[in-house]
């Protein structure tokens, strides 16, 4: 049904442009280069038929495919982000082919010797016979989002060209900065217009997703007293020993090397000091509501104690929610997710629903009015050298795509 040649080619074209997003930068998009993806995505959305583009002064692009059905459809959106993640090289990508994959090692880089191995990423074997596209082992690949940008478009072309599927109105989203958490918080959820949204940012084949982590970042400061150390009993207080003592008291088996599942966690995402001051950052993550807010209670119960115990302020605690569980938002109309699922397997796909183990543009887009489970976009080891994506997968979630939009105008 979708063209994967033309897939792979739009896919490529949309790598190979750095678009890298900045935590660092308090400007939208956080970097200039996003413009170049942004104003590509426009023209192309205008190329292939659809209506009312647009894109606004902070880059977030919208567009419309009208409704082709003489009776009230739910307007439906789906959303993908255009920004690459600050973790790692997302300069001079260049993707690597391998048709008909054999199961084996594949050589990413001879001269650093960089190989991705199902020995240790063991999702590799899902896929052998199929056509895989990875980096050359010195940047990251992008298809996080790039493969979820595709794979709409492609969709939204096809069903320019296919009138006879018929569909409702479907506005598509793109946005900047996700990856570094922002990238809901300028979409215009009135001006989309839809009932609800599906954001192609997935990972594995059949991934479908409507449960999220509640998240918040927590930064504590530990205030100490120098004093030469030759004269330094009974006076000097060293911060770095008051936040160690911290950490031992959080539970040590509650950190994301050590969690699955539903399990939430504390992690230690930054650390620096001396012995007048010291810093530490952690997120707090949990899909139950009442086990988040108690993780936050903690540290503040900790600081309490510290303080008390010196009997002095000598930590300082500053905790900003994040994100909440789109879970909320969207069990009530469930059966959003159920299109989705039914989708998938028309399209012989097994569906796989699992809790996110981390956040999406879709769990701030529920909260903001705009109900937003998550579809697979077929990517693997997102934010790394050994990233890689399945050309099958892509064309895969671009026919969800299509499903879904037949599927709502025919309830």
């Amino acid at each position: 049904m979708i063209d994967s040649k033309t897939l792979l080619n739009r896919f490529l074209t949309y790598v190979k442009i750095d678009s890298q997003s900045n935590p660092n930068s308090e400007s939208t998009p956080s970097t200039e280069k996003q413009w170049t993806i942004a104003h590509l995505l426009k023209e192309e959305l205008e190329r292939i038929g659809l209506q009312d583009v647009s894109i606004d002064d902070k880059a977030y692009i919208m567009a419309t495919l009208p409704s082709n059905v003489d009776h009230e459809v739910p307007t439906i959106g789906f959303v993908s982000h255009f920004d690459t993640s600050p973790d790692f090289k997302a300069s001079n990508i260049k993707p690597q082919i391998h048709e008909n994959y054999d199961g084996g090692d594949i050589l990413l880089n001879a001269e650093k010797n960089i190989i991705l191995s199902p020995d240790y990423f063991e999702d590799l074997k899902l896929y052998e016979g199929q056509t895989l596209i990875t980096t050359d082992g010195t940047t990251l690949l992008s298809a996080d989002d790039k493969a979820g940008i595709t794979e709409i478009i492609m969709a939204m072309e096809y069903l320019v060209d296919h009138p006879e599927i018929k569909h409702g109105k479907i506005r598509v989203g793109f946005t900047p900065d996700e990856e570094i958490g922002r990238g809901a918080h300028h979409f215009d959820v009135e001006k989309f217009g839809a009932a609800y949204a599906y954001t192609m940012d997935g990972s594995q084949i059949g991934e479908l997703e409507y449960e999220n982590f509640n998240a918040a970042s927590a930064t504590l400061k530990f205030k100490g007293t120098s004093v030469h150390p030759g004269y330094a009993k009974g006076k000097m207080v060293n911060s770095m020993y008051l936040a160690q003592k911290f950490i031992d008291v959080l539970p040590k088996e509650e950190v994301p090397e050590q969690t699955e599942g539903y399990e939430g966690f504390f992690h230690l995402s930054k650390m620096n000091g001396n012995i007048e001051l010291s810093e530490l950052n952690y997120i707090i993550r949990d899909h139950d509501k009442a086990k988040f807010e108690a993780r936050k209670e903690l540290f503040e119960g900790i600081v309490a104690k510290m303080n008390k115990t010196h009997g002095q302020e000598v930590v300082e605690l500053e905790i900003h929610d994040q994100y909440y569980n789109m879970k909320e938002k969207v069990e009530p109309i469930k059966y959003i997710v159920d299109i989705a699922e039914q989708a998938m397997k028309e399209l012989h796909i097994t569906p796989i629903l699992k809790p996110i183990r981390g956040g999406t543009d879709g769990a701030q887009l529920s909260y903001k009015g705009l109900p937003c489970p998550n579809i697979f976009a077929g990517g693997h080891n997102f934010h790394g050298k050994f990233e890689y994506v399945p050309l099958e997968s892509m064309v895969k979630a671009s026919e969800v795509i299509v499903k879904i939009a037949e599927l709502t105008a025919g309830r």
